[in-house]
């Protein structure tokens, strides 16, 4: 079991405390399954989160978390795991390989015989 607040090591020096004392009530999923959560919902074609979490993950993805907790939870859950699913999205990108394509078509600003009017793109307007 782990709390809302958990972080892993290296990430627990980057918090900032906030002064307000706050309840560390444990919950039933681990920062892992919530992330998972997080990232699988952009794969799914929902495009909001809570008909994504009560439609789909509560109808089939109860025996991969077998542990699921209400909609209201999984949010406070997904503010706590906010820095760490930042952290592993950016050191997760695709590192640039050097290959890239360029379109080369030519794009009509305006009309042909509206060119020698034109002033926005006065020069190059050929």
């Amino acid at each position: 079991m782990t709390t809302s607040l958990d972080f892993p090591p290296y990430m627990g020096k980057h918090l900032i405390l906030s002064g307000i004392k706050q309840r560390n009530k444990l919950y039933r999923l681990l920062v892992s399954e919530v992330m998972t959560i997080g990232i699988s919902i952009h794969q799914s074609g929902y495009l909001d989160f809570k008909t994504y979490y009560i439609d789909f993950v509560f109808c089939y993805f109860t025996t991969e978390f077998s542990e699921l907790v209400s909609y209201m939870k999984m949010l406070r859950l997904m503010q706590g795991v906010l820095v760490s699913l930042f952290y592993y999205l950016t050191h997760r990108q695709a590192r640039p390989i050097g290959i890239a394509f360029v379109d080369s078509s030519k794009l009509q600003v305006c009309h042909n015989l509206s060119i020698l009017r034109h002033q926005v793109f006065k020069g190059t307007e050929k």
